[in-house]
């Protein structure tokens, strides 16, 4: 998906939620699958997966109670690991990041690996439990460097 579909969807939705909630349903079904890999025991990455799907993405979730070979393979530096690890059209997200971070990151495209929210935040999606100021870091640049993305 190129930026500019992405902005097209995105206003679409916008202008089709103030008019039916069905069109805007169908207009959110655009968002590409999210490919997530938990374990199935974690109920804060359940609570993700709900944030998600509750923001318009398909979600496919794969369980997996071995997560480090997944997490090895698609590059999270071990400063950044969380509990759950996913894909969405070519970048990887580790943790809980927030939809709205998913999708800007889509919009903007930029030469990195991805977002990943690090530990466990109180406050971030699908955790709920708090306040607190967490960090979403892009990762995996051209110059190996990570940086914020967003502060929350």
């Amino acid at each position: 998906m190129n930026r500019r579909t992405l902005v097209q969807l995105l206003s679409c939705a916008v202008v089709t939620t103030a008019l039916s909630p069905m069109l805007a349903s169908r207009a959110l079904a655009a968002f590409p699958e999210v490919t997530v890999w938990r374990d199935p025991s974690c109920g804060c990455c359940e609570g993700w997966v709900k944030h998600m799907r509750g923001h318009g993405f398909r979600v496919r979730v794969v369980a997996a109670a071995d997560l480090a070979p997944i997490k090895a393979r698609h590059g999270i530096p071990d400063a950044l690991q969380s509990c759950h690890t996913a894909a969405v059209d070519g970048y990887v997200l580790e943790g809980h990041v927030p939809a709205p971070a998913v999708i800007r990151l889509l919009t903007e495209r930029p030469r990195a690996k991805g977002l990943a929210v690090p530990g466990m935040p109180l406050s971030s999606p699908g955790m709920d439990a708090g306040v607190d100021h967490y960090d979403v870091v892009l990762f995996g640049l051209s110059d190996g460097t990570t940086k914020v993305f967003e502060s929350h």
